[in-house]
């Protein structure tokens, strides 16, 4: 009897699991066969157009690569020293569990909610109106708790002879951390956080809500400028008060659009997101797999 339940069981979850992979491969084939007709450098390289065939992803192309570095430079340091803090250095007392729990709530609060907060904090309160700045820290407020629950666990999956052996080599607790258990959580810390990047990408609900634009025809201002004359480098912050808009703004714009054309400009702008994506999470599994192989030997 047993064992017919564990089939009935395993047989079920393999259904299940063969069901989503099937409709998830169908939207990808319907997605790809309604926009791959119109990739082309071109619409790479264009500004966004109130005509379908001259319309272009090169603003919100952009945007998106602004937002999620500065993301991932404002999110990964907090992140992972939370993490060790909570994890090497925090006592187990009330305090350090009411954290816990909030950071563990947060992990699974909505992102509109991410949106409103990030709205009255950076817009309003801080005065950094709708820029990419604003929508920056908004997201970094979003992946902020997947990072640091996953530099946790990752720290947990550190043996802890690893942490007695360098401490009876007469390592402090400091080095102990920097030089044995970081190096060896490394794989899952860089693994949780590339996913969390790969979540923020797709966000549209946060970046709305602070009043992200849905046509932009201009690039945010570049960081660096080469001039002709000495240092012949001039270096500028304003990228980081421009206005901004990103891929999947720009994908619910054209999908809003009555006109046929927009839902294959659409498509096609789906795709790049895809790829971006996929990308992302073959970085993940490329960078755990080498650290791993790294640890081992």
């Amino acid at each position: 009897m047993r064992d017919l339940k564990e089939r009935v069981f395993v047989a079920l979850s393999l259904a299940a699991t063969l069901a989503g992979i099937l409709f998830l491969s169908i939207l990808i084939i319907d997605v790809v066969m309604d926009g791959a007709s119109r990739l082309s450098w071109d619409f790479l390289t264009s500004f966004p157009s109130r005509r379908p065939g001259k319309a272009g992803i090169l603003s919100p192309l952009v945007g998106s690569a602004w937002i999620m570095i500065l993301t991932a430079l404002f999110s990964f340091p907090v992140g992972v020293g939370a993490g060790i803090y909570l994890e090497e250095y925090a006592g187990k007392n009330r305090f350090t569990w009411l954290i816990e729990v909030n950071i563990a709530n947060l992990a699974g609060v909505p992102s509109i909610i991410y949106g409103l907060l990030g709205l009255g904090l950076f817009v309003r309160a801080l005065a950094l109106e709708r820029s990419v700045l604003s929508g920056a820290l908004t997201l970094t407020l979003l992946v902020l708790p997947i990072i640091i629950m996953s530099t946790r666990e990752a720290l947990r999956t550190v043996p802890f002879s690893i942490r007695e052996a360098s401490y009876a080599l007469g390592a402090t607790r400091w080095q102990t951390i920097i030089r044995q258990v970081l190096p060896a959580a490394l794989p899952g810390i860089l693994t949780g956080t590339i996913l969390a990047m790969s979540r923020a990408v797709g966000e549209t609900a946060p970046l709305i809500t602070i009043g992200a634009l849905t046509y932009i025809a201009f690039l945010p201002t570049w960081p660096i400028t080469f001039t002709g004359s000495f240092p012949f480098v001039e270096f500028s912050l304003q990228g980081l008060f421009d206005p901004f808009t990103v891929l999947p703004i720009q994908i619910f714009n054209w999908v809003s659009r009555p006109q046929k054309g927009f839902y294959t400009n659409a498509a096609a702008a789906i795709i790049v997101l895809l790829i971006f994506t996929i990308l992302l999470n073959s970085l993940a599994i490329y960078l755990r797999y080498r650290y791993q192989k790294r640890m081992r030997w």
